[in-house]
C-alpha cells in the first residue's frame, strides 16, 4: 500500500481541480485532485440517449457521450448527482436506476472516480439544455446498433457505460433487474 507523500506542494489550486507535487521515498510524482463524477447510460427499448458538446480540452465537438457531470453539490450522493445531470442535460427522469460500476478515470494522473449508472423507465420532464453554457446537443442512437457506437466512441466513461449496457443486454437484464 502506498502511504501519504513525505512532502507535498500545491502547484495549482483552481475552481475545478488541484494539481499537487509530492515525494514518495525517492520518487517525485504530480497528480490532480478532482471531485468525483457521475455518468448515466439512459436507454429504452429503442434507443440510447447521448449528448454531444464542445470539448475544448481535446479540441473536438463531435464526441458522443453519455450524460455526465461532476459531483459539485455539497452532500449530494452519486445517485442524486446522476438524477440531476440526466434532467439538466437531456430533460429526462428515470424510474429505474442500477449502479453499474465505479472506476478511476485515469489512475496514474488523478484521484477522480466515475460512478456509472444504467437508467430506464425514462420520461421527458423538460427540454434539453441546448442553449446553456455547455452547448449540449441531444443525440439518440438505435439500441440495436450499440456495437457500432462502442466501436466508434472515443470517450472513456461512455465506453465503460456502454460496455456495461451491452453486458446487461447479453445477460437479458436491464436497469433495476
Amino acid at each position: 500500500m502506498i502511504t501519504d507523500p513525505d512532502d507535498q506542494t500545491t502547484i495549482h489550486d483552481g475552481p475545478r481541480f488541484k494539481v499537487l507535487k509530492g515525494t514518495f521515498g525517492d520518487k517525485q510524482r504530480e497528480w490532480v485532485e478532482a471531485p468525483d463524477a457521475v455518468a448515466v447510460v439512459a436507454y429504452d427499448d429503442q434507443q440510447v440517449y447521448l449528448v454531444r458538446q464542445p470539448r475544448e480540452a481535446i479540441g473536438r465537438d463531435d464526441v458522443l457521450e453519455i450524460p455526465a457531470g461532476i459531483m459539485d453539490v455539497e452532500g449530494e450522493s452519486p445517485l442524486e448527482t446522476g438524477k440531476r445531470e440526466l434532467e439538466e442535460e437531456i430533460g429526462m427522469q428515470a424510474d429505474d436506476w442500477l449502479h453499474a460500476t465505479t472506476f478511476f478515470s485515469t489512475s496514474g494522473f488523478t484521484d477522480e472516480q466515475v460512478h456509472v449508472f444504467l437508467a430506464t423507465g425514462l420520461r421527458k420532464v423538460a427540454e434539453p439544455d441546448v442553449e446553456g453554457e455547455e452547448g449540449i446537443e441531444l443525440v439518440t442512437w438505435p439500441i440495436d446498433q450499440i456495437d457500432g457506437l462502442i466501436d466508434g466512441n472515443a470517450d472513456a466513461k461512455t465506453l465503460v457505460g456502454l460496455l456495461w449496457l451491452r453486458r446487461a443486454q447479453l445477460n437479458g437484464g436491464t436497469a433495476g433487474t
